[in-house]
Formats: structure tokens, sequence, C-alpha cells
């Protein structure tokens, strides 16, 4: 049985398709998204767009309103939108959830993010965060910050970096989390001269040397 993203990837037969030129990802996303309403809104969608030509234009439309999106995010809010609306969506409920990106690429709330920040118990990168642009938000604001600023003074702060590293993740940016070194199961503390001198001669006296 074919999953639907693999019918997504197939261009349905009678259905009009942007022109794309080599390497336009963002009209392929336009298509995809198109296809996605197809497939969750057959009969609103066949119905909206029986006049001929009708889709070819909105989709032009669509593409013309939302450049400044990047491909991922319009797939993912199609996607969003096909699970939580009955009806055939809007181009500004579109552009509504696009607005709401972070959630789409499950980074919390500021105000959340802020919080987990705050209240991560030591030491912070064996903590397990929601997002690893929670953690770097909060170092590049500073523990100290966090822990010793009034909120009124340390939240503006960790929101700035929290912001720029919510557009990197929405432009695709893979974010690197903490690393979790493992302690070792035995620690080697080296002997003093003493304790060396003391064990040798233990050894000595066991072995009758």
């Amino acid at each position: 049985m074919k999953t639907v993203d693999t019918v997504l990837a197939a261009v349905r037969p009678g259905v009009s398709e942007v022109p794309k030129p080599a390497g336009t990802d963002l009209v392929a996303a336009i298509n995809q998204v198109f296809a996605e309403f197809e497939l969750a809104y057959h009969n609103q969608f066949h119905k909206a767009f029986a006049a001929e030509g009708s889709l070819q234009l909105t989709k032009k439309y669509w593409l013309s309103a939302l450049g400044e999106y990047s491909p991922d995010l319009l797939k993912r809010a199609a996607r969003q939108l096909a699970r939580t609306q009955e009806f055939l969506p809007t181009l500004a409920g579109m552009i509504a959830v696009c607005e709401d990106a972070p959630a789409l690429f499950g980074l919390p709330a500021v105000e959340a993010a802020y919080r987990e920040a705050c209240l991560a118990p030591e030491p912070k990168w064996r903590h397990a965060w929601s997002h690893p642009a929670v953690y770097l938000a909060a170092a590049a604001t500073g523990w100290d910050v966090l822990a010793g600023e009034s909120q009124t003074q340390a939240l503006p702060l960790f929101a700035n970096h929290y912001a720029q590293l919510c557009r990197r993740v929405v432009r695709g940016e893979q974010l690197e989390a903490p690393t979790r070194l493992a302690l070792p199961e035995q620690v080697q503390v080296p002997l003093t001269p003493e304790r060396s001198r003391a064990r040798l001669q233990a050894l000595r006296a066991q072995l009758e040397l």
C-alpha cells in the first residue's frame, strides 16, 4: 500500500502543476502543498478548483505570497493544517501557521523555553533539554544571568538569543545538542611516592623477596 508521501511525490493526472525550473525547491514545495490538500480535502478541493486554470492561478499566487518561507516550512505547515483543519485552508490560514513556525519544528514558546533554562538542574549538559536551541540560548545569555537577574532583565536577553536560534532551525539548520560525556566507572588516582614504596614493600614481603 502506498504511503501519503509516496502519493505526494507523484504528479496526479489532470492536476495542473506550477511550471518548475530545475532546482526550484520552493515551486516543488507549493506543488506538494496542493497535492497534500487534494488528498486531505478531496471533494472540497475539486469543487474549489473546478474552473479550468483556477488551480494553476492559485498556485502562482500562493508562490508569490509565500516566497519568504522555506520549502520545508511550507510542507510542515500544510501537513499541520491537513491534520487540524476541517475545511480547505486559505492563504491566510497557511500564513498564520507559517508565522508560528517554531512550533512546527518542536521548539517551545519563548516563555516555556525561559522557564526550562532557569529551572534546569546542574550539570546543565546532563539535562534532557526539550530542544538544543533552548540550551544554546541559555548558554549565550549566561547561566549566572539567568540565576541572578530578575525576569524583567534576563528574559529579553534570552528571548533575543532564542529568536535567532529559532530562525536558524526554521531555515533548516541542525543545532548540536550538548554532549553528554559518560563518566568512567572507576577513577584512577596516582599514588604518592610514599604509598608506592609501601605497596612495593608489602608486595616483596608477600613474595618473600
